[in-house]
């Protein structure tokens, strides 16, 4: 049985169920994709609350896609967002997000904190690609993103983050990702960028004046056959291999258009993500 999204009374009483006070709004999505047993996917789990609306479109052959649907604007200070998806054994999900997600200052004190754990099972696979996270000027926003995969999942991911919107002065933006395959870390960092961040942040070690900074991680287990080299893909991109069956790419671009120009093209480079599909030699 595939479960479908929640129909208008439903999302209504899902808003209404986000708790909002003084200290921000509380508010939480979940969603489980399972193997249907017919070679597709189906969402056992489809729900959100408050500004968390996430919404099933049309899939593609066996995967099954999500669109993330800001249903209030935020997240704002004080603001506690939280996404949990889960994908199983030989279940594939593709998630989304319908519009960028902008930072802004609240009037509770206190910085906001967008929360994302992604897990994917053996044989299953996860495209997690939402739009341009924006911190707008006295905004404070700290993201966390934990993905647990089992040895022979699959994953892609891209985080893009914009400082500011245009001639702004962006907020403060701290956003840490950590990804472990097999209960194994390959990936621990965290950027911390805008007023109260750590000195050098915008220097030529980190971001070089840029006002877009965006990672793709890829994981396929035949890239613990085949790892990928570590080289430079095009100006303000570069991809290396991570200690595991995954490849990390990380650029810089003076504004979101670039950057994701960037990102999609390293993409391509890295060949057919899908299972079963060869993938290029990158040695």
């Amino acid at each position: 049985m595939t479960a479908v999204a929640p129909n208008a009374a439903a999302a209504t009483a899902s808003a209404a169920a986000a708790t909002a006070s003084a200290a921000g709004v509380r508010a939480a999505a979940r969603i489980v994709a399972r193997d249907d047993g017919r070679g597709g996917t189906s969402l056992r789990v489809l729900e959100g609350e408050g500004p968390l609306a996430p919404r099933r479109t049309r899939g593609s052959g066996a995967e099954a896609h999500v669109l993330l649907v800001g249903a209030m604007s935020g997240p704002l200070g004080g603001d506690r967002f939280a996404v949990d998806a889960r994908v199983g054994s030989g279940a594939r999900l593709r998630i989304g997000s319908a519009a960028a997600t902008l930072a802004l200052p609240g009037q509770a004190p206190g910085e906001a904190r967008y929360d994302v754990r992604l897990t994917v099972a053996d044989g299953g696979e996860l495209h997690w690609l939402p739009e341009q996270l924006i911190s707008a000027r006295a905004s404070d926003l700290r993201v966390t993103t934990r993905v647990d995969l089992a040895p022979t999942a699959r994953l892609v991911l891209r985080e893009e983050q914009v400082l500011g919107r245009a001639g702004e002065t962006p907020g403060r933006l701290t956003s840490r990702l950590t990804v472990r395959i097999g209960g194994r870390a390959v990936l621990d960092q965290e950027l911390c960028c805008g007023p109260g961040a750590p000195a050098g942040w915008d220097g030529p070690a980190v971001l070089a004046g840029h006002r877009a900074v965006g990672q793709l991680v890829v994981v396929r287990p035949e890239f613990a056959r085949t790892p990928v080299a570590a080289r430079m893909l095009g100006e303000g991109a570069v991809l290396v291999p991570l200690a595991g069956p995954a490849a990390l790419v990380s650029a810089v671009a003076p504004d979101a258009l670039l950057l994701r120009r960037l990102l999609d093209e390293a993409l391509a480079a890295l060949g057919p993500a899908t299972a079963g599909e060869p993938a290029p030699d990158l040695r």
